[in-house]
């Protein structure tokens, strides 16, 4: 079966969508962490640059959630950083994950930046971005440290 991957812009209207998005993506993972979640908490993530943030679209429908911004590692550095990447579970483990990574290291290439990422410990969102080209570099109590560097995203199109 065939299906169009597509990005837009959010809207108001989105809240709803984004905060089941949230509870069903990642709920889970937060909890095993110890994160604490209450629908106040959800909420106040999902609005966080709330107008940033791209829905991603299989066949017309929402199924995710976007939001990256580049950002300043360090003085001299920069990178395309993914703050949120989440898709409904129902969506997880058929392909789309690498589709929009692929769509991120495109635009990552015109910026000529590498892209990097904090995924909690045990979310097994980890193992689609290692599959992705990107490599540990870091890890606190809650989360790994990715980054895709500029060279394993120009290989990506070679």
């Amino acid at each position: 079966m065939k299906f169009t991957i597509a990005f837009r812009k959010v809207e108001d209207d989105d809240l709803d969508f984004l905060i089941k998005l949230r509870k069903l993506a990642m709920g889970k993972h937060l909890t095993f962490a110890g994160i604490k979640t209450s629908d106040e908490l959800h909420t106040q993530n999902v609005k966080e640059a709330y107008y940033e943030s791209q829905i991603i679209l299989r066949n017309r429908q929402p199924i995710g959630l976007l939001k990256m911004a580049v950002v300043a590692l360090n003085h001299t550095t920069k990178s395309l950083h993914i703050k949120q990447f989440q898709l409904l579970p129902k969506y997880q483990s058929k392909g789309i994950g690498s589709y929009v990574l692929l769509i991120i290291k495109k635009k990552a290439l015109l910026l000529q930046l590498p892209i990097t990422l904090n995924v909690l410990l045990r979310n097994p969102a980890k193992a689609l971005y290692i599959r992705n080209g990107f490599q540990i570099e870091g890890k606190t109590k809650l989360e790994y440290k990715m980054r895709c560097p500029l060279k394993s995203i120009v290989s990506s199109f070679s």
